[in-house]
């Protein structure tokens, strides 16, 4: 059993957990345990929903002190639902790691073998079909709108291979499968319009349009294969817009046609050429886009038509497209081509920002879409342009190759915190990520809200408070086994295990949290002087790999940082240790109701100190919130590793070392 969680601790003693947990070839899902603080530390009962369907409940016990430091978590199951009624099992000792964050709040992983018997009073598995999800098929979020496409996932819902369904969609298909909206205030329910039925690899989902006379509320959804699945509410609502993307993961690159003529619209992309089975290029200031989604509302003509027409903002709806921060009307907002699939059409300005990973979103009468992106490039050029990347890198991964990544690093972030004084939590991580053309490496702001100047060595950045999202890649984690972690003697941490999420693949590992509560303290493992070893024993992608580090005297700030500081006088700093190479980075920042300012400005260790002049911090507002942090980052070990499907992936160690806190600026 593997679990990641996190802890909150309210003000009647009850600690309340909630998180991911993964059981050995059991399966995944949510757990929730509600427990209570006793002499020996923790315990009480917990419930873990699996996604593919059933629960497994039991008791948890827990040290107080696994909380902020380590110790042996236990659990035994009591029993189940679903596949799992009657089930047995014991998982007496598992190690656990705690630690505060930045934020004050707790986090909770612990890992280790047991046993479990799943077949005790219910069967050995599944007798029908199973709903974990009912989503919307553009943006794979929850709620779904009539006359939208959307997916059920669970088990058992069809059988194995892929099957699609051509206009007119049955509401039952040959091999009775249907999906079925009842009212749980109770009435007659309704057959959606079956898209596909997939189930191969490990995946199982059907997809369909829900019919534009189903109302907004609440609805039983039921699968029928031969025999009923229990019900799995969901929420229809009147509109929910979601944008297609060209990889179909809801984030990344948008399902966005450039038009060019009445003969050619291209595929957006970042270079211009073919590719992607089309022809591709990015878009242009002033040229017209087609970006096609799903949810836009329902529709008073027929559902199950090959090319029904309907424009939503002939309708009352106010449409509006959300490009890098500025609002553009919809010039067409609707169906166009096929049912359940709406396209938004709309001109872009002529002053509309550039980029590879330029934001894009959708407002259907008020409600945002999730963030996407679109590359949009510089008036007649054939590229977009991205710092760091050339246009031959560009034209490469329109073409499919993939970008590979790694990085693991040891963190000590030292926060003061009012009534808790200051807390130093110690901890590691890392990944390994494969990024592709629809998830690229790229980040970018709403450009027309952030300006940016250079003083000195510090640059000062002003954003509105429309600011709006930070657009990059999610990326595609790589496995690399069993990871651990070893460091100095005086460090008290030996060798430990990463904890490894099961979605992500990334790692994560909690050291001490020094300074914390009486009750919550007592872990080891902390950041000091001397070498760290990273050690992976290869896993499904990546191979076995070893990479050290070796860090000097911590940073310290000489006197502290201050809690109040006047602007006009500037802020003189100074330290001592730290390797003289090492980058040190100041930051501060404050805001007021509207506008947020904030600074960096950079030297290094040997310096020995730096003044943050009067002409940056009058920059900024007078604020009781603000903040002020020094980080010291060593210069980072380089490694590589190999992966499994041939070819090498390269990585960096690193440590970030943080000393902060809220500030006054006046």
């Amino acid at each position: 059993m593997t679990v990641q969680g996190v802890v909150n601790v309210s003000s009647t003693g009850t600690t309340l957990l909630s998180g991911t947990a993964t059981l050995t070839n059991v399966g995944n899902g949510a757990i929730t345990a509600t427990l209570s603080a006793g002499a020996s530390g923790f315990t009480g009962s917990f419930s873990i929903a699996f996604t593919a369907g059933g629960t497994l409940t039991g008791t948890l016990t827990a040290p107080a002190s696994v909380l902020s430091g380590s110790g042996n978590v236990s659990a035994t199951v009591t029993g189940g639902t679903g596949t799992y009624a009657g089930a047995t099992g014991s998982f007496p000792t598992m190690p656990g790691q705690g630690g505060f964050t930045t934020t004050g709040q707790i986090t909770l992983n612990f890992s280790g073998p047991g046993t479990i018997t799943t077949s005790g009073g219910g069967s050995t598995g599944p007798t029908g079909p199973t709903i974990s999800d009912v989503l919307d098929a553009a943006s794979n979020t929850e709620n779904v709108a009539p006359g939208s496409i959307f997916i059920v996932k669970g088990s058992n819902l069809c059988p194995s291979g892929f099957t699609s369904f051509n206009v007119p969609r049955p509401t039952t298909a040959p091999d009775g499968v249907k999906i079925t909206f009842t009212p749980t205030a109770g009435g007659t329910g309704t057959d959606a319009l079956l898209w596909y039925e997939y189930n191969q690899s490990g995946t199982v989902q059907l997809a369909a349009i829900l019919p534009s006379t189903v109302t907004a509320g609440k609805y039983n959804v039921t699968v029928t294969n031969g025999t009923a699945s229990s019900p799995f509410v969901a929420t229809v609502v009147t509109s929910k817009f979601e944008m297609f993307t060209q990889d179909s993961s809801g984030t990344g690159l948008a399902s966005v046609q450039n038009y060019i003529s009445a003969s050619q619209v291209d595929l957006n992309s970042f270079t211009t050429g073919t590719g992607k089975s089309t022809t591709i290029s990015p878009a242009h200031p002033g040229q017209y886009l087609l970006a096609y989604g799903t949810g836009i509302g329902a529709v008073s003509g027929d559902d199950n038509i090959a090319a029904p027409a309907y424009d939503f903002t002939q309708h009352g709806f106010n449409v509006q497209v959300i490009v890098g921060g500025m609002s553009i009307p919809a010039a067409y907002a609707g169906r166009a081509g096929y049912a359940g699939e709406d396209q938004v059409n709309v001109q872009l300005p002529g002053n509309v920002p550039t980029g590879c990973a330029v934001s894009f979103q959708v407002s259907v009468n008020g409600v945002l879409s999730v963030p996407t992106f679109i590359a949009i490039a510089p008036a007649n050029a054939a590229a977009c342009v991205a710092q760091g990347y050339t246009t031959a890198q560009l034209q490469s991964l329109d073409a499919g190759t993939v970008l590979n990544s790694g990085g693991f690093d040891v963190s000590q972030t030292a926060t003061s915190a009012a009534g808790l004084g200051t807390l130093a939590t110690n901890s590691a991580g890392g990944s390994f990520t494969q990024y592709t053309a629809y998830q690229p490496p790229f980040f970018s702001f709403n450009s027309s809200t952030i300006s940016v100047q250079t003083i000195g060595s510090c640059v000062v950045t002003h954003a509105s408070a429309s600011t709006g999202t930070i657009i990059g890649g999610n990326g595609i984690g790589l496995d690399a086994g069993t990871v651990t972690l070893a460091g100095p003697a005086a460090s008290n941490i030996g060798t430990q295990t990463f904890t490894q999420d099961a979605k992500s693949k990334g790692y994560t590992l909690t050291l001490a949290t020094t300074g914390a509560p009486a009750g919550f303290g007592g872990g080891t493992g902390t950041i000091t002087a001397g070498q760290y070893t990273v050690s992976g024993a290869g896993g499904k992608d990546v191979g076995k790999f070893s990479t050290s580090l070796t860090l000097g005297t911590p940073l310290t700030v000489t006197g502290g940082l201050p809690s109040t500081i006047t602007r006009a006088n500037g802020l003189p700093l100074s330290w001592s240790g730290g390797n003289p190479a090492d980058t040190v980075t100041i930051s501060g920042g404050s805001s007021n109701s509207t506008d947020s300012w904030s600074f960096v400005c950079t030297t290094t260790a040997g310096a020995g100190g730096f003044t943050v002049s009067s002409q940056v911090l009058n920059l900024l507002p007078t604020s009781s919130s603000g903040f002020i942090g020094v980080l010291d980052t060593p210069t980072p070990a380089s490694f590589t590793a190999p992966l499994t499907a041939g070819g090498s992936i390269s990585g960096q160690f690193s440590a970030l070392l943080t000393t902060g806190g809220q500030a006054t600026y006046q």
